[in-house]
């Protein structure tokens, strides 16, 4: 096994930049995601790694060695792509023992990797099968099972599970979690959803416009985020943004925006001591819809008149659990996930409260968070 290094590696298209020195690091047995919007540069750096695409500028190494000059078949690397790309006139047996004839291995050697994959995805009575006989589940497995086969130092994986329906999605997921706990070996993954992103990885790596944004463990990309790009990808629904003036009276530091002041907690402050150097200044302030709860009904944290304000309900969207309320102060929308408790229907005025603790502050010019 080994770990993959790039070192600022560029990628061009003629004059479209599409990923810009990204420089990254990903240990041994690591299992780490790159994810962004469509277009940011995930699956070019996952081609790049895989030796699908030159390299502009920049050096990517697995383990040890360099790989720039390095054919793909010298790699020693593994892909599982979005198309399962299986060979339709070969049974599950041969569509996954069939790189391994290619490569001159025995036909023993053949039978055990096999047998041994099909063991470890539980397929082991679909061998016989064709693939117009599965499930798009069950085929996805076969491409896993193929790639497993090779026992390679890297898997690369460039969303697999776009094609399944959500229900099986949220199984897969599971399912490549334990995968990697049981082989032991480092896979880069690729996926433009944020959730699938935060389930699996140990780290993530989020890019925009083929620039990476931050890498770090899931929850430390939800709770602390470099920027407001991140702020808004990681969760959802998405954070709410709101442009305000950071104000103070005396020890107390206020957010001004529209029709409603917050107070910051100073629980906020003591973390983030940066804020206080703003006073004064313009701010985007950033809530998260799951910290914003109904006044009336509101049991995770306690309500005043310094962490609530008045709104407009839109749109009602109720989840079982959860009510998702679409609101409005003049020109400001957002989203708050409420307590199914919240009587709040279209048309009410709502008074929301906020947890002032998870409040996020942004520079209102570089969009870096404030700290």
């Amino acid at each position: 096994m080994a770990g993959v290094t790039l070192e600022n590696v560029t990628k061009r298209f003629g004059d479209v930049v599409a990923v810009k020195e990204a420089t990254l690091e990903v240990p041994d047995r690591d299992f780490l995601v790159l994810v962004g919007p469509s277009g940011c540069g995930k699956t070019t750096t996952l081609r790049m790694v895989a030796g699908l695409e030159d390299i502009t500028e920049g050096k990517i190494k697995i383990g040890e060695k360099v790989v720039n000059e390095l054919p793909p078949k010298d790699r020693d690397i593994a892909m599982v792509f979005q198309n399962y790309a299986l060979y339709p006139h070969m049974n599950v047996f041969n569509n996954m023992g069939f790189g391994l004839k290619l490569r001159k291995i025995s036909r023993d050697e053949i039978s055990k990797r096999v047998q041994e994959a099909a063991r470890l995805l539980g397929i082991e009575d679909l061998l016989a099968r064709k693939p117009a006989q599965l499930s798009g589940g069950q085929r996805q497995r076969v491409a896993l099972g193929r790639a497993i086969v090779r026992d390679p130092q890297v898997f690369l994986m460039d969303e697999p599970l776009s094609n399944l329906d959500a229900k099986l999605r949220v199984q897969m997921r599971a399912e490549l979690s334990k995968l990697h706990d049981r082989l032991k070996t480092t896979i880069i993954y690729v996926t433009h959803d944020q959730t699938e992103a935060m389930t699996m990885g140990d780290k993530l790596v989020v890019l925009n416009e083929g620039v990476i944004q931050q890498v770090a463990p899931p929850l430390t990309l939800y709770n602390e985020p470099e920027n407001v790009f991140v702020a808004g990808f990681i969760g959802s629904p998405a954070m709410n943004f709101i442009k305000g003036k950071l104000r103070r009276e005396g020890e107390d530091f206020f957010v001004d925006a529209a029709e409603f002041n917050l107070k910051l907690s100073s629980a906020l402050l003591d973390k983030r001591p940066g804020i206080k150097e703003y006073a004064g200044q313009e701010v985007t302030m950033g809530i998260r819809p799951e910290d914003l709860g109904d006044a009336q009904v509101e049991k995770e944290f306690q309500v005043s008149d310094d962490n609530s304000f008045t709104a407009d309900v839109e749109v009602v969207e109720p989840l079982g659990s959860e009510i998702s309320l679409y609101f409005k102060i003049d020109d400001i929308s957002g989203i708050a996930r409420v307590d199914a408790d919240s009587k709040a229907r279209v048309g009410d005025k709502i008074k929301l409260a906020c947890n002032t603790e998870k409040i996020h502050l942004f520079d209102k010019e570089t969009e870096e968070a404030i700290k």
